[in-house]
């Protein structure tokens, strides 16, 4: 098994490498569909809702991977690839308030939107009353990962090591997202 798990490491490093937009887009995805099959899981959902699962993979193939794979290489443009502690500390915070914010927001619309096909009084509404404890949630959450990636991730594992955390805050944020209320027709 472990020569397996070698082999396919080495085939995926080598992706990376040869198409580092395709292969982080591809990653996101992948990981947002595992993190929405448990966060239905968890929301007691009987059968898994292969459409809801597909927009969500969607989501993080068209948006979150790339994303991040051109916000991780404008951040090394503008801090040089510097990693003393007080470039991360700016990095860091830099990307607490202006992505942070944004793809937060972004993600509940989406959901709303797109996922659950809410008409947009509705999912204003929800944006209204969640978003700020989902955003002070995300200052709590997410400054220490972002520590992480940025001191300890080389460039190219960036993404890759967003994602996986992603996919764990995807669960927090898609059951946070997911409308209470009966679909409208």
């Amino acid at each position: 098994m472990s020569d397996i798990a070698k082999d396919a490491w080495r085939k995926y490093l080598i992706q990376l490498q040869a198409h580092p937009l395709r292969t982080k887009a591809i990653t996101a995805g992948v990981l947002a569909g595992c993190s929405d099959a448990i966060a239905q899981k968890i929301a007691g959902i009987k059968r898994l809702q292969l459409r809801r699962l597909l927009l969500i993979m969607l989501y993080g193939f068209a948006y979150a991977g790339p994303f991040g794979h051109f916000l991780h290489k404008l951040m090394d443009t503008l801090f040089r690839g510097k990693k003393d502690n007080k470039t991360v500390a700016k990095k860091v915070l830099l990307e607490q308030l202006t992505s942070s914010p944004w793809n937060n927001l972004f993600f509940m619309m989406y959901y709303g939107l797109v996922v659950e096909g809410r008409p947009w009084g509705l999912v204003k509404s929800k944006v209204k009353n969640d978003y700020p404890f989902v955003q002070l949630t995300a200052w709590k959450f997410w400054p220490i990962v972002g520590w992480v990636n940025h001191q300890y991730m080389p460039l190219q594992f960036r993404v890759l090591f967003q994602s996986f955390v992603a996919s764990c805050w995807g669960i927090f944020l898609n059951l946070k997202a997911r409308s209470a209320l009966p679909k409208q027709a």
